[in-house]
């Protein structure tokens, strides 16, 4: 069915967009948005309040300060219904022109970062929707060629786990690792929910799976432990802001912006973490970065990260390996712990 042009809401201009008026013109284009009701809570009782700068000091490994990681969101989209991303707002995130756009990224996007992966010697972790390992398994072959991690990251990114029942949420998460367990040789031990998602017992259940950490709570620079009805489960730091969807597909910054703050992260976090060690994490997605002239930006950034005159500073590394470092730290030197 053709929509006429006259028929498409009216976005609000650049930078003075609001929730509501963003989430009114999203409505109005027929995207579907769900808004879970749950009971109102005080807090979530996750975790404890720990400013940083009252917290045990320790090292990564080799004295280094700032451990450094790349996640690499590998994600596949069904065609024709549910969630998906669009290069703007303006557009059914369903059809084919989208789902193209989408689909350029494991067709072409994800190696040509593999190959620049490479070059530079920089490991990764890979955020993969487990029907990847079934719809594009060279790439599954890729990844254990390279020794990454996979971590855990939903079934596909067309929908949310977030709106799942209990019992639905736990047959996914089991299916995911299953899944991935038997195109990899390795189960994953992280998860990232698509969309970041997450139930009301999202972590309990990532807990009795078998996981050791999760990556769903932006709320540090450091890894905390949290609580979980089966005993504590770590969050490795993921960044929401240092994310190429959003900055460039809704916050609108261009490939040059992105490159500019992937630098002013790296080395604002290096100065910091003479004081407490830190983590450093940029997310990527294969159809967004993946593109030329992107790419042409993302080398620029990681050439100066790995060219850093301070670089032997910097633990460049996955979230397995830091999650398995901080499980070995004394107990209480991490928060939660």
């Amino acid at each position: 069915m053709s929509v006429p042009l006259s028929s498409l809401p009216v976005l609000p201009p650049l930078g003075t967009e609001s929730p509501t008026a963003i989430l009114k013109a999203v409505y109005d284009l027929g995207i579907p948005v769900h808004q879970e009701e749950r009971p109102m809570q005080s807090h979530h009782d996750r975790y404890d309040y720990s400013p940083i700068v009252s917290r045990p000091d320790y090292d990564w490994p080799e004295g280094k300060r700032l451990a450094f990681y790349i996640g690499l969101n590998i994600e596949h989209f069904t065609f024709g219904k549910g969630l998906g991303h669009t290069p703007t707002m303006a557009g059914r995130p369903t059809d084919q022109r989208h789902h193209a756009w989408r689909e350029y990224g494991v067709r072409v996007g994800v190696w040509r970062i593999f190959d620049l992966l490479d070059e530079l010697k920089l490991p990764a972790c890979h955020l993969v929707n487990s029907t990847v390992c079934e719809h594009y398994p060279q790439i599954i072959e890729r990844i254990a060629e390279r020794g990454d991690e996979i971590v855990g990251h939903g079934r596909t990114n067309s929908e949310s786990q977030g709106d799942l029942a209990e019992g639905d949420e736990a047959a996914l998460i089991g299916e995911v690792t299953e899944t991935i367990k038997a195109h990899h040789g390795t189960r994953p031990l992280g998860w990232m929910g698509p969309w970041i998602s997450e139930s009301a017992v999202t972590p309990d259940l990532l807990k009795e799976d078998g996981y050791t950490y999760v990556m769903d709570w932006p709320c540090d620079d450091q890894p905390i432990w949290m609580r979980t009805r089966s005993g504590p489960i770590l969050n490795v730091p993921y960044p929401v802001e240092l994310n190429d969807a959003p900055a460039l597909l809704n916050r609108y910054h261009t490939a040059e912006q992105f490159q500019r703050m992937i630098i002013d992260q790296f080395d604002q976090m290096l100065a910091l973490s003479r004081q407490q060690p830190l983590v450093c994490g940029i997310s990527l997605h294969t159809f967004i970065v993946g593109q030329p002239f992107r790419l042409a930006q993302l080398r620029a950034a990681l050439e100066y990260v790995v060219g850093h005159k301070e670089a032997e500073n910097v633990w460049f590394t996955r979230p397995g390996e830091i999650a398995r470092h901080v499980a070995a730290l004394p107990t209480g030197t991490v928060p939660g712990g």
